[in-house]
């Protein structure tokens, strides 16, 4: 046979190409293959049989190339538009946007901390008027110290609690009141210009183009809503005449919700395009974990962290309207509240907070204005979200189907999130006992915080991604499946032509 090739040179390189059009049919080879024991009728020949084994040779390594060809194009234009070479929105975002995303939540970590101490120290009243653009200057002379001080002096704060104050103690709470709002402001345009930026660059994709912009609105908003806020501490109209001045418990909560919502819409985004990342670079394992994600038992797990999620953001508005009645500085004492384990029903449902003749409103204003209901009802809440988290990693490990479907990340978020609520009921705990003091409430709202960031994770890692995603990630994964039967064929088509 050797000899053959060496006397025809010329035909070593013609037999590939005219074996491929004479000898190889493409539907047969993706027909069922024909068993070794009935092998098709051929002539014997030994060229034929050389020629035929080169062709086969030749066919298989056609096709591998272009399976991965193919699959390299696939990756690439998926690569190409993360990094924004396309004119239009890309399919998946790019990853600085995640990071950026995750160290901005961490900045309004930090702010939802040094509001609470702002609060806990009574400095949010120190600045008497909102200016978005002008205020971010301090005082910087002793003109203007004496100036601000004058417009602190006609507040009602000044007037009934701290008509003693000198100046180089209204510094100190003013300077704690203006860092707050420094802060925001630097938050806002940080968050603002990147958007922008991000946006025009088309590094991300038309729905996280659509939550950025709507997270810019949120952030905006929340500047209001502060103002309104701390304007609510400002006016004697505002609050019972005689009563301790302090801000509406109410715009409280509002202030605190809205950037609790801000901070879960942000790591929330950027776990997502983190995930999605690690989904595409894998599509095999990808494809096998979004089938296990379909168990009919994480749909039901996956149903029980969405509601502990908004169990969490409950009882932490609760814990506000706490911090807003001060109504952690009666009953300081766990699990008792005087002589029993709840106040007499007397005292829940006084008729001093009706504002109506008929008292319809008896029920819902001491919900939210007596602090000995609104400390009964944190109570409840924390109860029952301390619960809800012990039961559901109770259901991880003794439910055999969650347990063999829960993925490793999914696991390890499980165990985090209980570890997080045993501390922050010791914090909750320690802080009612020891009667509010800063350091301890500070943490404690921290804590609130950590947990609804525990549950937020634990709710990314278990959730269903994008449906874009879902069909590129199918869309590349059979030309992996799709490889091995036909190589399995080739292989045995090999081993039935040296048989014969």
């Amino acid at each position: 046979m050797a000899s053959i090739f060496q006397a025809f040179p010329q035909l070593r390189t013609a037999a590939p190409r005219l074996t491929c059009r004479l000898f190889v049919c493409r539907p047969c080879l993706n027909a069922p293959l024909r068993t070794a024991a009935a092998p098709p009728r051929t002539s014997s020949t030994p060229v034929l049989r050389a020629v035929r084994w080169k062709s086969t040779q030749t066919s298989r390594s056609s096709i591998s190339t272009a399976s991965r060809s193919s699959q390299a194009s696939i990756l690439a234009h998926a690569s190409a538009k993360g990094s924004g070479g396309s004119s239009s929105f890309p399919n998946t975002s790019s990853k600085s946007v995640a990071y950026w995303l995750l160290g901005s939540a961490a900045s309004v970590f930090g702010i939802v901390v040094f509001g609470g101490l702002t609060r806990l120290t009574e400095s949010g009243l120190s600045i008497t008027e909102w200016r978005p653009v002008t205020g971010s200057l301090p005082p910087m002379s002793q003109a203007d110290w004496d100036r601000e001080f004058t417009k602190y002096q006609s507040s009602p704060e000044f007037i009934r609690l701290n008509s003693s104050m000198t100046l180089p103690e209204f510094k100190q709470i003013y300077w704690m009141e203006w860092t707050h709002r420094l802060w925001g402001r630097v938050i806002g345009v940080t968050f603002l210009v990147p958007t922008i930026y991000f946006i025009a660059r088309r590094r991300v994709a038309s729905s996280m183009a659509l939550k950025l912009t709507g997270t810019c609105g949120m952030i905006g908003f929340q500047g209001f809503i502060g103002w309104w806020m701390v304007k609510s501490g400002l006016r004697d109209d505002l609050f019972a005449p005689g009563s301790h001045p302090r801000v509406s418990q109410y715009r409280l909560a509002a202030h605190l919700g809205a950037a609790f919502v801000v901070y879960c819409s942000m790591i929330h985004s950027g776990l997502s395009i983190l995930k999605e990342h690690r989904l595409l670079a894998d599509p095999a394992k990808a494809a096998a974990a979004i089938e296990g994600l379909k168990h009919p038992a994480l749909r039901l797990f996956r149903g029980s962290v969405t509601g502990l999620v908004f169990l969490v953001f409950t009882t932490a508005m609760s814990g506000a309207l706490v911090a807003g009645l001060d109504a952690g500085l009666i009953y300081n004492e766990f699990p008792w509240m005087g002589l029993g384990l709840t106040p007499p029903k007397k005292e829940l449902f006084d008729p001093f907070y009706s504002h109506v003749p008929d008292h319809s409103d008896l029920w819902w204003r001491n919900m939210l204005e007596n602090p000995s209901l609104v400390q009964l009802d944190h109570r409840i809440l924390a109860t029952t979200t301390f619960t809800a988290v012990v039961s559901l990693f109770a259901y991880t490990r003794f439910s055999a189907a969650v347990r063999g479907k829960l993925s490793r990340d999914a696991n390890k978020g499980m165990m985090g999130l209980v570890h997080l609520v045993w501390m922050q009921a010791a914090l909750g705990i320690s802080t009612l006992l020891y009667m509010v003091p800063t350091w301890l409430a500070a943490s404690h709202q921290a804590g609130a915080l950590a947990l609804l960031t525990g549950a937020v994770v634990l709710h990314s890692r278990i959730s269903m991604p994008r449906r874009a995603i879902m069909r590129q990630i199918f869309k590349s994964h059979p030309l992996q499946t799709q490889a091995q039967p036909l190589r399995t064929r080739l292989d045995s088509a090999k081993k039935a032509q040296k048989f014969r």
